[in-house]
Formats: structure tokens, sequence, C-alpha cells
């Protein structure tokens, strides 16, 4: 026994076996002979050079010969309706051809290549009748047998015993392929006395990718005498292509030489493989060997192929319920998390929630998630930066929606680093373009595994220089210690990742639909208040101006009449419908924000400014006001006359909330990023927003008020204090900011000033 440490065979980049053209051999098997017909006439063009051996007859006596003349105008009838058929259904043909000495009797097999019908012949017994109470016998008991087995590993146990039965093979096994194509014998039935090949391994270029395409188009596959010669087809090449005439569904087609070597190294005289598919991939052979030469008729090769799809049937169904009690719990847990995630704020929060069922719903030990920028790490991962570069790395892999490995570092060499936690990965996107990822990671686990022989096949040097693999010429246990390797992801496991994604699109779409109908009704009621707003003010304008012109009349009429106390309520009396007009007229105002459409242009604003500080000049012309601004303000797209009003309400409250002997107000804007304590002016949808700031050297405000200063009519002063106001200037600043995409907000000290800050647009 020999062992080494390694991680994979020596990568000697050799595919002759891959590229060899398996299909086109131009040559057969010679227990049967093959006749190539044109049609309609059935004329023979190309036919194998063996049908002295059978017919008696050369074959140039029958080459360009309508096949009639060999089989009779009878049989050329049955043969024609068979033609008009699945030839499925139909083969083999039961055919009987007259000689000179006897008549032979042949199973026919017939199919379509190239623009040609190939009909190939192996004689069989004139008694030999096959019919459905024959074949029935045959696969019965092995079928119940298959139905009743419990488990894919029962099942293969039970499929070698009948196969084996059934055709008398010395050695009968079960071969199953991994994903790469590597494959190991899970089951075997075999004649005491030869050494056992049950849990060996073989790697994927014992079975190069044409042959496994070829097992996959034909399902039964029987060499009779390893050490035949083959016979060649005259002329070689199709008369109705000129090309090599395609044997892909022969069933004489010649062997590759690279396998007739491989059987002879392994004392193998006559072998059978039968194909088991699964879901349209080859997922295991049936591989039948015998120590001397083998022949079977096309009645048990039948039945055994029959075998091989009700194999291939069981599977599924088989490996479902192996797996039943699992996908029960993933099923739980993909439950728990439809019912968890709608009541967080993203879907993330609401997967971090149950650490255990996260882990649980992949069986892994440790789980990333990315949103954005962000991660959230739990249980046994790799470090943050090491997660960021991997998610980076598979935008570039994942090309639908999963990506699954049990061998990361083979394809993402950095994980050499982080082997020991994350040789496996298992990876769900939930959204490419927003980075919106979920990673499950399996440490590495090291195995042994027991190779029948070494899985390098030897380079040899051919006369010409050129390298070439050749099969191996030992099949003793050979032992390779495998690292970087996990647990492989089970299909369950991956649909579970799959169903997880869905349940939470479908719970993040339900959201937005709920979200989209709430914003639709919010401004539905947004507009119902402002109609109301503008139609209760306007109406309310009306009255109130008649209160106030009746009380304006009666002190000018009746002042002698009244004393000194009514004539002083009537005073009163205009002052509070002078301060509710005030209110209305704030109120119709802010109101009709929401109404008017923006009229957005690239406006300077340092002539904005300018405007705005010569007219409020004008009422503070008594104080002692210092404006400063100190650099050029930059061009912004905006509203001019909109945004005229904020800096006019923000500049006029800089100076009346102010008790300083001199005032001071700055007026600028901040050239860098925002500062991090500003996170209101994050960039939105990737678009540059500029900072301003009003920031003045008043009273300021304490910091429970900061909050509320921007209620509309909150006053923290009484009427009369700092100029009086209606209070809804800071609310009407805010919302022309909100209108134009931006954010407004202030710092503040008690006692030493304030900053009001608001965002804009570039102009650009």
């Amino acid at each position: 026994m020999n062992q080494r440490s390694a991680v994979n065979p020596s990568p000697v980049d050799l595919t002759n076996c891959d590229r060899e053209p398996i299909h086109i051999p131009g040559l057969i098997q010679p227990h049967g002979l093959l006749l190539v017909l044109k049609e309609p006439q059935l004329e023979i063009i190309q036919l194998s050079n063996n049908t002295f051996q059978f017919l008696k007859l050369h074959p140039q006596q029958l080459l360009n010969r309508p096949l009639k003349d060999l089989l009779g105008s009878e049989q050329i009838e049955y043969l024609e309706k068979c033609l008009l058929k699945d030839f499925e259904s139909v083969n083999p043909l039961k055919l009987t051809i007259e000689t000179t000495e006897q008549n032979l009797a042949f199973d026919g097999i017939i199919h379509r290549s190239d623009g040609v019908l190939i009909l190939e012949l192996e004689p069989t017994q004139l008694e030999q009748e096959a019919n459905f109470f024959s074949f029935y016998h045959l696969v019965k008991s092995p079928t119940a047998k298959m139905q009743n087995a419990s488990s894919v590993q029962a099942l293969s146990e039970v499929i070698v015993q009948q196969v084996r039965n059934l055709t008398g093979f010395d050695r009968v096994m079960l071969y199953r392929f991994n994903p790469e194509g590597a494959g190991a014998v899970i089951a075997e039935d075999k004649l005491e006395g030869p050494s056992p090949y049950l849990g060996l391994h073989y790697p994927a270029s014992d079975i190069p990718k044409q042959a496994s395409q070829l097992y996959t188009l034909n399902r039964l596959r029987l060499i009779p005498h390893v050490s035949y010669q083959p016979v060649e087809l005259i002329p070689l090449n199709n008369p109705v292509t000129d090309r090599p005439l395609d044997l892909s569904f022969s069933v004489l087609r010649s062997v590759s030489p690279i396998h007739i070597e491989y059987l002879t190294n392994m004392g193998v005289a006559a072998s059978m493989s039968i194909s088991l598919v699964k879901d349209k991939q080859l997922w295991g052979l049936i591989a039948c060997h015998h120590q001397s030469a083998k022949y079977l008729s096309y009645e048990v090769r039948t039945a055994c192929e029959f075998l091989g799809q009700v194999m291939s049937l069981e599977l599924a169904a088989k490996q479902d319920n192996e797996d039943l009690d699992y996908r029960m719990k993933l099923k739980l847990i993909q439950s728990q998390f439809v019912a968890s995630i709608p009541q967080s704020e993203d879907f993330i929060e609401g997967l971090a929630k149950s650490e255990s069922n996260l882990l649980n719903l992949a069986s892994a030990q440790g789980v990333a998630l990315s949103s954005g920028d962000d991660l959230v790490l739990i249980g046994k991962t790799p470090p943050e930066a090491e997660i960021k570069a991997l998610i980076e790395w598979l935008g570039t892999k994942i090309q639908q929606d999963v990506f699954s490995t049990d061998a990361l570092p083979k394809i993402y060499p950095p994980a050499e680093k982080f082997k020991a936690v994350a040789s496996g990965l298992l990876a769900l996107a939930i959204s490419k373009t927003q980075h919106n990822y979920v990673l499950w990671f399996r440490p590495e686990v090291i195995q042994t595994v027991n190779w029948g022989g070494n899985p390098e096949k030897p380079v040899e040097i051919a006369p010409d220089g050129s390298l070439h693999l050749s099969p191996r010429k030992s099949f003793e246990l050979w032992q390779e210690t495998v690292r970087c390797k996990s647990l492989a992801w089970k299909p369950c496991e991956i649909e579970a990742a799959l169903e997880l994604k869905s349940a939470v699109i479908g719970i993040v779409l339900r959201k937005a639909d709920e979200l989209a109908r709430i914003n639709i009704e919010l401004e539905r009621s947004n507009s119902e208040l402002d109609a109301f707003a503008y139609i209760a003010s306007h109406d309310l304008k009306e009255p109130l101006r008649g209160i106030h012109n009746y009380s304006s009349f009666l002190i000018e009429d009746y002042a002698e009449v009244l004393n000194e106390e009514g004539n002083s309520k009537l005073q009163t009396l205009v002052r509070l419908t002078q301060r509710m007009e005030d209110l209305i007229d704030s109120l119709l105002h802010f109101s009709r924000l929401g109404r008017v459409e923006l009229t957005m242009q690239r406006t300077n604003l340092n002539e904005l400014v300018q405007n705005v500080v010569d007219v409020l000049q004008i009422s503070w012309k008594e104080a002692a006001v210092d404006i400063r601004i100190p650099q050029p303000l930059p061009i912004v797209r905006c509203d001019p006359v909109q945004v005229s009003e904020v800096f006019s309400n923000l500049i006029s409250n800089a100076i009346k909330y102010n008790d300083k002997t001199d005032k001071q107000v700055e007026i600028g804007w901040l050239v860098d990023a925002a500062p991090p304590e500003h996170p209101q002016a994050e960039e939105e949808a990737g678009e540059p927003l500029l900072i301003f700031y009003i920031r003045d050297n008043g009273i300021g405000i304490r910091e429970k008020h900061l909050d509320t200063i921007f209620r509309i009519f909150k006053r923290l002063h009484t009427a009369n204090k700092y100029g009086g106001g209606t209070g809804a200037g800071l609310t009407i600043a805010k919302k022309i900011v909100e209108r134009h995409g931006g954010k407004l907000w202030v710092e503040s000290t008690y006692g030493t000033g304030s900053t009001f800050y608001f965002t804009l647009r570039r102009g650009e």
C-alpha cells in the first residue's frame, strides 16, 4: 500500500484522452456486422468488412446494392413500417437472411445518424423468439427488490446483485460520480478470490468528457472480448457527408484503444456498462467485468438496460426519502425566518436575530451577512477584511443566485490563509448591485482517500516527442491525504438557501407594496390637508377682516363714549385680529409651498444672498450687524425664489434672536465632505450635496428645544419679545429645503449662538 499527502494530483495539462474522437472510430467490434443504408431505396452505401464471416458474401458483393437483395421483399416491407415508428419501441428487429448453406437469424438494431440509416446485425438463434413474458420474467423480481430498497446504498447493493444474477459476470460494481467527475465504488458483488474494489476512488481522467457524454446518450455498452480485432468500414467515410460515420448510438462501435488498455491492465477480458442518469446528468455506472470472453444476448442486455432505467428513476425518490427529516427541519427554520424578518427593519437584522437557525439552515459553523459596506459575522468566520475581498471575487463568479464549493482554496488561493474555518463556502446573492449576500462557511476536514491505484496517470513520450497520458497498470490500494476540503454541500441545503432568498424577496416586495400604499395614502392626505388649509385660511380671512374693521370703527367712533377699560379691550381685539391674520397668512403660504411646482434653474448664490441682505438691511439699519461671507458661494440648481426665502428666514432670525451689541452673522458653505457629526448631510442616490450654514452669536437654543423649533407656530418666547413673529419661518424654510431633496438641521450652544445647516444639490 502506498501513501502520500497532497491536495490534488499533479496538474499535468495533457488531454489526449479528452481529445480522442471515440464517436467516429471508423471501426466496429467483430461480434456483429453493420450496414449503412441510404433512404428511400435502402441502398447499402457503407458496411463493415466482416460480411463474409456471417453471410458468406464479400463486402463488394453488397456495396451499392438494395437491401431487398439481402432480406427479401417481405422483410423489407416489415422494416419500412418500423421506420415510421420510434426505434426504441421496435428494436431489436427479428430478421432472417438466407444463405447458400442455411437460414441465419439476426437481431437487427436500427437508428438514424448523419443523414443515413444504420442497421446493426447480431447473430441469434432461430428458435430464440423474444416476447413480453420472457422479458417480464427477467425483470420482475429485480424490479420488486429495487423498489423495496430503503436507501440509495441499499438500492445500489440490490442492483449489483441482480445484474450479476442476470448476466453471470464475475464482478459487478456500482461506480458513483461526484460533481468533479471523479467517482467511487459504493457497491460490489463478485466471485470469491479477486481483490475487492469496494470503497476505492477513481480520478475523473479515467472517464474522459466525451466518454461520459456517450454514456449518457447510449445507456448500455458491451465489450464481449477485450482482445478483439476491430473491423473497419468500407468505404472509410460516410458517402453522404464524406466524413467519418458518427457511431455515437451504435451498439457495435469499436472501443477506444486507451480504454482497451485500461481494461487489460485490470485483468478484464469482457465488460459491460449500464448508465445511471439522474436529472439528465450521468450519476453513475454499473460496471460488469469478466475474466474471460463473454457475450450476452440482446434480450438480456435489454433487461439490464431496463433495470438501469428503473434505478435511475428510483434514485431521486430514495435520495429525497433519505433527506426527508433533514429537509423538514430546514423547512421549519425557513418558516421561522419568514415570521421574524417582517418584524425587523431590514432582512439582515431579521436573519441575524436567530444565529443558531441561520447556521443550522446550511449546517455551517460560520456565516457572514453583507449589506453594502456593512458586515455581520456569526460563528467561526474569516476576518472581515478577507470576507470583503471574497465578496468582490464572488461578484464575478455568481452567475445565478447561488455559488457553492467544498474546496474554496483550490479556486480562490487567498482562502488558504483561513482554510481552517472556511474550506467550504455556500454563497447566496440577495442583491448583487447592493452587495447583499449571505455566506455560509464550513471548516477544513482532513480526509484519507483510498484510490484504485495511483490516480496520476503516467506520462509517456511518443516517438515524435509529444506527451501522452496512458492508463494505470496497478490498481492496488493507494492512499492520499486530502486537505483544504470541507464536507460537501447537500442539494437540499443549496435548495434551502435559494428558498430563503425567495422568502426574503417576497417579504421585501410585500413591505415595498405596503410602503407604496402608505405613501399614496399619505400623499392624498397631504394634498387634502393642503387644500383644506388653503380653503379654511382663505375663508377665515373675510370674517376676521370684518372683526378687525368693526373694532377699528368702534375705537374711532365711540372712543369718547367708552371708558379707558373699554378702549383698552377694543385695542387688544384689534391687535389679536392682526396677529390672527398674520398666522393665517403664514398658514396660507405654508400650504401653498406643497402645491406650487418648483422652477429649477442654475442659480448664483452670491447674487441671491446679496439681494436678500440688501432687503433685510432696510429693517435693521439702526442695529450694528456684521455680515460675513468668508468665501464665494457656489452655483446650485434650485428654485431661486424659494431658496431666497430660506436665506431670508435664517438670516433674519440670526439678527432678531441676538441680544449682543455687535451682532455677527456668517454665511458660508463646507467645501469638503460632510463632517461625521452631520449624518443628515450624507449624499442621497449617489448625487453630490453641498452643505450651507448660517452662524450667529445670538442667544442660542436650549438642547431640549432643538427638535421642537421646526414645528409650525412653535415659539420659545412671548409674542412681543425679540420682535414677535408667527413661528412659521423655520417650518417654511425646512419644507423648502426638503422639497429640494435636502435636509435642514441646527447646532446651538445656549447663550453663545446657533448654526443652521442645510443642503442643496450642485448646479452641474
